[in-house]
C-alpha cells in the first residue's frame, strides 16, 4: 500500500482517532483482517464475524507491529473508529486507486474467474508490475484488501468480482472503477439465488455498465461465444473486444487441439498477428479462459508473441483447480475440488477424458469422484442426472458419487445411461471414498475429484496422495 499518515486515513474514511499519540505516523505495511497477517507498519481491520470478532484481538495486532486498528469501537490501542468498518475499508480501496492513477483491470461470470485472472496476472506481469486478487478473494472484503496492496510502482490491477445478487458487482465496481472490463460467461452458478440466467446476465452486465466510455478509454472484453454475453455490447459506453472460436471474434483461437496429456494448443490470432500457444493447464475449457488474458493484454499494449509465450509458460496460481499430480505408482490425482457448478463439472470430465485417452490405451482408468453442486435450486436433480449421464457418455471408466441426495442423482442418472455394475458407485461420505480408491487403483490410472466447496472433496485427493492420512471430518 502506499504510505499514508494516520490522520490521513482517518480523514478518508471518515473516522474518529482514539488512543493515537502521533497522527503522522505514517501505514507502511499491508492492510489486514487477520492478526496472525500484521507486519510492522500494517493497519489491521477488526470485523465481528459470526465466530470471532476482530476486536477481541486489538491489542494483539499491535504487539505484533500493526500502527493502529480500524474498528467500529474503541480497543484500548491506537484506533480509527469508524460506523462502519466494511464502508471504510472501501473507502479507503477508492481512495487509493485513484490516487494511483494504475489501469484496473476487473473480470466477472458464472465459470473460470480464479483460472483466468491467475492467467491474466501471470501475463501481465511480463508487461509490468502487477497486483491481483489472492485465491477467490472477490467480495466486498477481499476486493478491497487486494486494491490496498498496489504501490506507486504498480501498473496493473487485476481484480476478480464476485456476485450473488443483483447490485454485488455495482457496489464493486464503486470501489475499484475498472477501465477495462471482462465478463467471461453467464452459466448457472447460484442459479437458485438468482432465480434464472437472465437474472445472473443482468447481475454481471454490471460491469460493463461501470465502465467509462470509449473516448475516456473504457473497453468491454466480452465472450462473443456466449449470447447472453454477446448481448451486453448494448449496455455499455466502453469499446467492446470480443474473444471465443467465433469468426467475428477480434482475439480468436484456430486449429484448437489437445496433446495427449490433455493439455490445449492453438493458433492465437489478435487484431495485430498471430502465434502458437500450448497452455500448461488442463482441459479444453481454458482455450476461452486464454483467449479472454490474451484479448486484456492485447490491449494494454502487449505483443502477440509475448502474449503467446507468457500464456504457454503460464501456470495454475490457486490450489485445488484442476491441481494434476502424479503419484511414484503412476496413479495421477486431479484435485478440481475447490468448487463446482454445471459448467465447470462437464469442463472438468471433458478434461479427464482427454487425459484419460493415454492413460486407457496402456491399461489405465479413468475415475470421477463427483459431489453435490450447491445453490442450483429447482434444477439441482436435473443438473445431477445431466452430470452423471455425460460421465457415461464420455467413457469414463467409473463413476464414484460421494454423499446424500445429491450423489444419489449423479449416480442414478449414469444408470439411466447406460452404466452397470461396478461402473458407478454410490458412497456415504469422502472416508468411504478414499477406502474404496485405495483398495482398486492401479496404475496409469487418472482420478477427477470434484464438487462443491461445502462438501469438501479436496480430502480425497489429499488423502490419495498421502497413504498415510484419514479424512478428517466436516
Amino acid at each position: 500500500m502506499i504510505a499514508l499518515s494516520l490522520a490521513e486515513i482517518t480523514e478518508i474514511v471518515g473516522g474518529q482517532s482514539y488512543d493515537i499519540p502521533d497522527p503522522a505516523v505514517l501505514i507502511t505495511g499491508p492492510v489486514v483482517i487477520d492478526s496472525r497477517e500484521v507486519k510492522t507498519g500494517s493497519l489491521f481491520a477488526a470485523f465481528a464475524g459470526e465466530q470471532v470478532d476482530g476486536h477481541d484481538y486489538a491489542q494483539r495486532a499491535v504487539e505484533a507491529g500493526a500502527a493502529a486498528v480500524l474498528a467500529a469501537r474503541p480497543v484500548g490501542v491506537p484506533a480509527i473508529v469508524v460506523d462502519d468498518v466494511q464502508t471504510a475499508l472501501g473507502a479507503l480501496a477508492r481512495h487509493v486507486v485513484e490516487r494511483l492513477g494504475t489501469d484496473v483491470v476487473a473480470l466477472t461470470g458464472s465459470a473460470g474467474k480464479t483460472s483466468t485472472k491467475d492467467l491474466i496476472a501471470q501475463v501481465l506481469q511480463h508487461h509490468g508490475p502487477t497486483v491481483w486478487t489472492p485465491g477467490s478473494l472477490n467480495n466486498e472484503i477481499g476486493l478491497p484488501l487486494t486494491a490496498l496492496r498496489a504501490s506507486d510502482e504498480t501498473q496493473h490491477l487485476v481484480l476478480e468480482m464476485g456476485a450473488r445478487g443483483i447490485g454485488h458487482i455495482r457496489y464493486l465496481t464503486g470501489l475499484t472503477p475498472p477501465r477495462i472490463g471482462l465478463v467471461l460467461n453467464v452459466g448457472t452458478a447460484h442459479i437458485g439465488e438468482f432465480g434464472g440466467r437472465e437474472q445472473i446476465a443482468q447481475a454481471k452486465g454490471e460491469l460493463v455498465e461501470a465502465l467509462p466510455s470509449a473516448e475516456k478509454g473504457g473497453v468491454a472484453v466480452l465472450n462473443a461465444d456466449d449470447p447472453l454475453v454477446r448481448a451486453m455490447a448494448a449496455r455499455t459506453q466502453a469499446r467492446v473486444i470480443r474473444f471465443g472460436e467465433a469468426d467475428d471474434a477480434d482475439v480468436r483461437a484456430e486449429n484448437v487441439r489437445l496433446t495427449e496429456n490433455g493439455q490445449p494448443s492453438f493458433r492465437l490470432h489478435t487484431p495485430t498477428g498471430c502465434s502458437d500457444v500450448t497452455l500448461r493447464l488442463y482441459g479444453e475449457h481454458h482455450v476461452s479462459n486464454a483467449l479472454a488474458a490474451a484479448a486484456v493484454a492485447h490491449e494494454l499494449g502487449m505483443p502477440v508473441h509475448e502474449i503467446a509465450t507468457a500464456l504457454s509458460e503460464a501456470g495454475s496460481l490457486s490450489r485445488w483447480r484442476m491441481e494434476v499430480t502424479e503419484r511414484p505408482d503412476g496413479v495421477t490425482i486431479v484435485n478440481d475440488a475447490y468448487n463446482a457448478n454445471p459448467e465447470s463439472m462437464r469442463a472438468a470430465l471433458r478434461a479427464l477424458a482427454a487425459m484419460g485417452r493415454a492413460a486407457q490405451a496402456q491399461g489405465g482408468r479413468t475415475w470421477a469422484v463427483l459431489g453435490k453442486m450447491a445453490e442450483l435450486g429447482d434444477a439441482s436433480l436435473a443438473e445431477h442426472d445431466a452430470v452423471g449421464r455425460l460421465a457415461v457418455r464420455l467413457n469414463v471408466s467409473k463413476l464414484v458419487a460421494v454423499g446424500d441426495r445429491e450423489a444419489s442423482w449423479l449416480q442414478l442418472g449414469a444408470y439411466n445411461e447406460g452404466s452397470w455394475g461396478e461402473e458407478s458407485v454410490h458412497v456415504s461420505d469422502a472416508q468411504a471414498a478414499v477406502d474404496l480408491l485405495r483398495s482398486e487403483l492401479r496404475p496409469g490410472d487418472v482420478v477427477l475429484v470434484k464438487a462443491s466447496r461445502s462438501v469438501g472433496l479436496e480430502q480425497v485427493a489429499l488423502a490419495l496422495l498421502d497413504s498415510e492420512s484419514e479424512v478428517s471430518g466436516r
